[in-house]
């Protein structure tokens, strides 16, 4: 693989890609929804996952009231109303009546059935780091899927066909092919390992050589 020149190119959020979420939360007794990129795992036992929500939405009243969120993760076939939901708030707009909603087992969590994956959440705590926005942490008490979305009772990301987000330049893009399997793909590389660095390593002696017969050559100028 070929390298060149690296440029510093500003302190932003350039983690590619983000995950395209609707974060639901019950607000003055309706459910409400917005979309969030800003949106990733904590830990995974017990499994707890991050949303990070501007200070000033009206989903985070919701989350304050109740003590619990969802994350609903959509198809890109739900993109527009997706989108949707991250232009208009709340505040202004009624969202309820956007998808069909069910509930869980704490109750005031709303979840979207359109969406192909739901996570349930208990908040467990509140961060303010001093910006604009506030980090919520949940643990997932449920978790919920069709059958057709599930491979080995798992969900299936071909099947999802989830929505993700390059930040900056402000575009939703889909999910390409299969590159490999996790904890698998790196083991050819290990056992090509040793044969790769002594290649490597003879690489660099002749490029070393190289360099001092040039040397050599200049000071015989």
């Amino acid at each position: 693989m070929e390298t060149g020149e690296k440029r510093a190119i500003g302190a932003r959020n350039f983690l590619y890609p983000m995950p395209t979420t609707l974060v639901g939360a019950h607000v003055s007794g309706k459910p409400n929804y917005l979309t969030v990129a800003f949106c990733g795992i904590v830990q995974a036992s017990p499994p707890m996952i991050a949303v990070t929500l501007g200070k000033m939405h009206y989903t985070n009243e919701g989350i304050r009231e109740n003590q619990c969120f969802s994350v609903n993760i959509p198809s890109r076939h739900m993109v527009e109303v997706t989108d949707y939901c991250g232009i208009v708030s709340g505040k202004k707009t009624d969202k309820s009546e956007i998808f069909e909603t069910f509930y869980g087992r704490l109750e005031k969590a709303p979840m979207i059935r359109e969406c192909p994956v739901n996570l349930e959440c208990k908040l467990i705590d509140t961060l303010d780091l001093g910006g604009a926005s506030e980090i919520f942490i949940g643990e997932i008490i449920e978790s919920y899927a069709e059958e057709r979305y599930l491979c080995n009772e798992i969900p299936d990301i071909e099947k999802i066909e989830p929505i993700v987000f390059s930040m900056y330049d402000n575009n939703y893009w889909g999910i390409g092919e299969h590159l490999g399997k996790a904890w698998s793909a790196g083991k050819k590389f290990g056992e090509g390992n040793n044969e790769k660095r002594a290649e490597n390593n003879e690489l660099k002696e002749n490029k070393s050589q190289c360099r001092c017969s040039l040397r050599e050559v200049n000071k015989n100028k």
